[in-house]
C-alpha cells in the first residue's frame, strides 16, 4: 500500500455492515474500486471463525480479535466499570458472535420510520432485503413469506440439538400452557411462543454464516476490491465541507514494525464510516464532527457541530444464569475449556460432514417472552408505565429474550470437565441510555469516555429481577438439572425458600414457584448490580434522526453537514431492537447498498450472485 492512493469508494471499517456494502457493490460493478480498511485481522479459512462452537475463544482477555472498551465506574452497578467487547476483525461481529439467528420485531423497524422520521426504513421496505440476505434451510418444503431462499448467508438449526434445548421446550409446553410452541421464533410479526432457536450455521457444511465469507473472499478474483487489515482509520480528509479521503495508521498489534506514520487515501466518489457503535462517532469527533463541550477539551476545532455524536448509546444487558447438569448431557464444556482429544473427535466429524458439536453453538431452544397480567403484578409498579405507553400498543415486541444455552459462560470453577448449562435473557428495549466520545486528538487506541448506562433506569432492574426468577423455575425443571452454580448465583439466606442448592435431579412440573421475600429481591438486586453484563450488541452513536434531535445522519445514511459521507454500521440505529443485532447490522449494510447504489448509478439488479472474487 503506498503512502497516498485514490479509489472510488473508500469505507472506513470491515465489520458486518461494512462488508455487506463492500461485497454488493463489487458484485453489482466489478470496475468500481473499492477499499476497505479494518483495524483487526483477517479470518479466512479459519477454524477458530468457521467452527460455529468456538466464539467464546474470542472473548478471552488476550483476544486479538474483539477490542474491549471499558466503561466509566457506575454508581448503578455498585462502583464497577463494566467491559463492553466490540469484534475488530474482517466481518465484525459476524465473524466472533455466538451465530444466533434473532431478528427484530416489525414495530422495531416501523418506529425507525414513524417515530424517527426516516422514509424507507419501515418493516415492509426492509423485508425484501431481510430476506434478500439469507438462504433459510429449515423445512424447505414450507417456504414462509418472511424468509429468503437464495441469498449469501445460511440460516438452519445447525449440526447438532443438545439435550438441553428439547428438555427445555418440554418443560416450557407443561409448566406454562398460556403461551404455546412455534416452528419460528423469528418471523418477524409474532412473538411470546418457545421454540427452537434458529442459528447463522450451514446445514450442509456445518460452517458459521459470517459476512467475509459469503460476501467478499469469494470475490477474491476483483482486483478492484482492496481489503486491507490492521490499520486503524485515524480521521477524514476534509476539504471544505466535503470527504475526499482518510487518514490511517498501522494497528501495532498486527503491524508492530510499520512505525506511527500516517498513510492517506483519497476517494473520488464517496466515504463511508462503517467501524461501528464505537469506531463510527470516534472518526468523526477525531475529524472535527460533534459537540463543541467534546472537542475544544482536546483542541480539536469544530467542523461541523453535531452534539448527537456519541451520544444515544444502547446495548441489550444481559445475564447468563449457569447450572449443574447431568453426566450424561452433551455441552460445550469441553470444546471451551480446550479439552484437545475432544476438539480432535469432534472435527473430524465435522470435517467428513458438518455435525457434530462444533456445528453448532448449544443455543437451541428459548422464547421472546411478554409478560401476562400476573407476570406484570410481579415485576412490579417500576416497569408499569413504560409497559403502558411502549409495549401494550404494540404485540410484536418481547420483553425479554430467555433461552438456553449448553455450556456454562465467564469464569470457571476449577474443577475441569464437569457439565453446565445456562438459561440467559437480556432485556429487549432498556430504557437506560449512554454515550461513548473519545479522550485523545490523535491516539486511536485512547480509551473512550463510555458509559453504557447500565441499570441507570429503574424499570430495567425491575425487568431483570423478573428475569432470574423466571429462568430459575424452567432450569430447575429440566430433567438434566443437578442444582445452581453457587458462586454465580445470588448469595442467598440458607434459611430462605430460594437458597441455592445442589440435587440429584431436577423438581417436578407442579412444583409450586419459588417465593422470594423482601430480603431476597434485595440480595438479587445486590446479585444483579454485580453480573449484569454487556450482550455485545452496541448501537445507535451516530443516529439516524432529525439534525434537531440530536441526529447524526439522515435516512439515506448522509452525515448533516458533510458532503460525500456517509455512516453505514449499527451506530446509526434511532431506537433499540429486539434481537441480537447481526441481523439488523446486515440489513443497514444491504440498505446502505441499495442507497450507494443508487447515488452512483449503478444497478444492483445486475450484480447475480456473489462469487466473483480481492485481494488480501
Amino acid at each position: 500500500m503506498t503512502e497516498s492512493s485514490t479509489y472510488d469508494v473508500i469505507i472506513a471499517g470491515g465489520g458486518t455492515a461494512g462488508c455487506v456494502l463492500a461485497g454488493r457493490l463489487a458484485a453489482a460493478d466489478p470496475l468500481l474500486s473499492i477499499l476497505v480498511i479494518e483495524a483487526g485481522p483477517t479470518t479466512r479459512d479459519d477454524p477458530l471463525h468457521t467452527q460455529p462452537a468456538r466464539y467464546l475463544y474470542h472473548l478471552r482477555p488476550e483476544s486479538h480479535t474483539v477490542k474491549f472498551n471499558v466503561g466509566r465506574e457506575s454508581a448503578s452497578l455498585g462502583g464497577r466499570a463494566p467491559t463492553v467487547p466490540c469484534g475488530q476483525c474482517l466481518g465484525g461481529g459476524s465473524s466472533v458472535n455466538f451465530a444466533m439467528y434473532t431478528r427484530a420485531a416489525a414495530s422495531d423497524y416501523d418506529d425507525w420510520a414513524t417515530v424517527y422520521g426516516n422514509k424507507g426504513w419501515g418493516s415492509a421496505d426492509l423485508l425484501p432485503l431481510l430476506r434478500k440476505c439469507e438462504t433459510y434451510q429449515i423445512n424447505k418444503d414450507d417456504v414462509k413469506p418472511t424468509h429468503g431462499y437464495s441469498g449469501p448467508l445460511k440460516v438452519s438449526y445447525g449440526g447438532y440439538y443438545t439435550e438441553v434445548g428439547q428438555e427445555f421446550l418440554n418443560v416450557a409446553a407443561q409448566y406454562d400452557k398460556t403461551r404455546g410452541l412455534t416452528d419460528d421464533v423469528n418471523n418477524l410479526f409474532e412473538c411470546n411462543k418457545y421454540g427452537r432457536w434458529q442459528k447463522w450455521i450451514d446445514e450442509k457444511t456445518g460452517t458459521r454464516s459470517d459476512v467475509p465469507h459469503n460476501y467478499i473472499y469469494p470475490q477474491s478474483s476483483n482486483t478492484n476490491l482492496h481489503i486491507v487489515t490492521g490499520y486503524h482509520v485515524k480521521r477524514l480528509i476534509l476539504e471544505g465541507d466535503v470527504a475526499v479521503g482518510v487518514e490511517y495508521t498501522a494497528n501495532g498489534r498486527f503491524h508492530p514494525d510499520a512505525g506511527a506514520g500516517v498513510l492517506m487515501a483519497t476517494a473520488r466518489r464517496l466515504v463511508v464510516l462503517s467501524a461501528g457503535a464505537f469506531g463510527s462517532p470516534a472518526i468523526l469527533e477525531r475529524s472535527g464532527v460533534g459537540s463543541s463541550a467534546v472537542l475544544s477539551k482536546l483542541g480539536i476545532e469544530q467542523v461541523v457541530d453535531l452534539p448527537g455524536v456519541g451520544e444515544n448509546y444502547q446495548d441489550h444487558q444481559l445475564l447468563l444464569v449457569p447450572y449443574l447438569a447431568a453426566d450424561s448431557m452433551h455441552t460445550l464444556d469441553g470444546i471451551i475449556e480446550g479439552n484437545a482429544g475432544l476438539i480432535d473427535d469432534w472435527t473430524r466429524q465435522w470435517k467428513e460432514n458438518g455435525t457434530g458439536l462444533l456445528a453448532t453453538n448449544g443455543l437451541e431452544s428459548g422464547i421472546k417472552i411478554r409478560p401476562n397480567r400476573h407476570d406484570l403484578d410481579v415485576i412490579g409498579e417500576e416497569f408499569r408505565q413504560r409497559w403502558l405507553s411502549y409495549y401494550a400498543p404494540a404485540p410484536d415486541k418481547p420483553v425479554l429474550w430467555i433461552a438456553t444455552l449448553s455450556l456454562l459462560t465467564g469464569d470457571r470453577p476449577n474443577k475441569i470437565g464437569g457439565k453446565y448449562f445456562s438459561v440467559g435473557w437480556f432485556l429487549q428495549h432498556p430504557t437506560s441510555i449512554g454515550y461513548v466520545h473519545i479522550t485523545s486528538a490523535d491516539d486511536v487506541e485512547a480509551p473512550a469516555d463510555f458509559h453504557p448506562g447500565y441499570l441507570d433506569s429503574p424499570e430495567d432492574m425491575a425487568l431483570h429481577k423478573w428475569g432470574y426468577k423466571r429462568t430459575r423455575e424452567y432450569a430447575r425443571r429440566l430433567p438434566s438439572y443437578r442444582g445452581e452454580v453457587k458462586a454465580r448465583h445470588p448469595a442467598f439466606s440458607p434459611s430462605s425458600q430460594a437458597a441455592i442448592e445442589e440435587r440429584d435431579g431436577p423438581f417436578p412440573i407442579l412444583t409450586p414457584d419459588i417465593e422470594y421475600s423482601a430480603d431476597d429481591d434485595r440480595t438479587l438486586e445486590d446479585y444483579i448490580r454485580k453480573a449484569v453484563a454487556t450482550a455485545w450488541h452496541s448501537l445507535g452513536t451516530c443516529a439516524m434522526k432529525k439534525r434537531e434531535d440530536k441526529g447524526v445522519v439522515d435516512s439515506r445514511l448522509n452525515v448533516y453537514g458533510v458532503k460525500n459521507l456517509k455512516v453505514a454500521d449499527l451506530s446509526i440505529c434511532p431506537g433499540n431492537v429486539a434481537a441480537n443485532t447481526y441481523s439488523t447490522a446486515v440489513l443497514i449494510g444491504e440498505k446502505a447498498a441499495v442507497i450507494v447504489a443508487q447515488d452512483l448509478g449503478i444497478s444492483l439488479n445486475d450484480a447475480g450472485p456473489i462469487g466473483r472474487l480481492a485481494r488480501l
